[in-house]
């Protein structure tokens, strides 16, 4: 494995670059089958980003997002508003105490409280307050499938 070429102006080699991309450069996009969620993508692949995308969700007054997995776990940052999230393991999963979890839980999460989704995790949001909430997600780049999954 060779070492990447040095930048002839910078002399730095020519791996990813530096970038800056204002607010208002974001275009937030409705989220398909959430009502009243969206979505700005601060950065990824396409920005040079090597690894990891990080996207910015907001949830209006009202809004919610159907149980759903993804193939890809999630990190994600409260940044304002207060909503509630809930997260299910299939029934199938036991916890380490051998209990299955069959509804979820929900938590009502504000700024500053960060959550881990694994990969596969069923998880939903609804926002029934009176203020709107935001949040960053960081993911690994590539393909993400979502599968909504029906109430049974």
């Amino acid at each position: 494995m060779s070492d990447p070429e040095p930048d002839s102006e910078s002399g730095r080699d020519s791996g990813p670059r530096p970038v800056v991309k204002r607010a208002e450069d974001i275009e937030y996009e409705p989220v398909g089958a959430a009502d009243g969620m969206s979505k700005g993508v601060l950065l990824d692949e396409s920005d040079g980003a090597p690894t990891f995308a990080v996207r910015r969700f907001t949830l209006e007054p009202g809004a919610t997002a159907p149980k759903h997995t993804n193939e890809v776990e999630h990190e994600q940052y409260v940044l304002e508003g207060e909503y509630t999230v809930g997260i299910s393991e299939a029934s199938a999963t036991p916890r380490e105490d051998g209990e299955a979890v069959e509804g979820g839980e929900e938590y009502t999460v504000s700024a500053g409280d960060s959550l881990l989704i694994p990969a596969g995790v069923v998880h939903w949001y609804r926002n029934e307050g009176d203020q709107r909430g935001a949040f960053i997600c960081c993911v690994p780049n590539g393909d993400d499938a979502i599968r909504v999954v029906d109430d049974e």
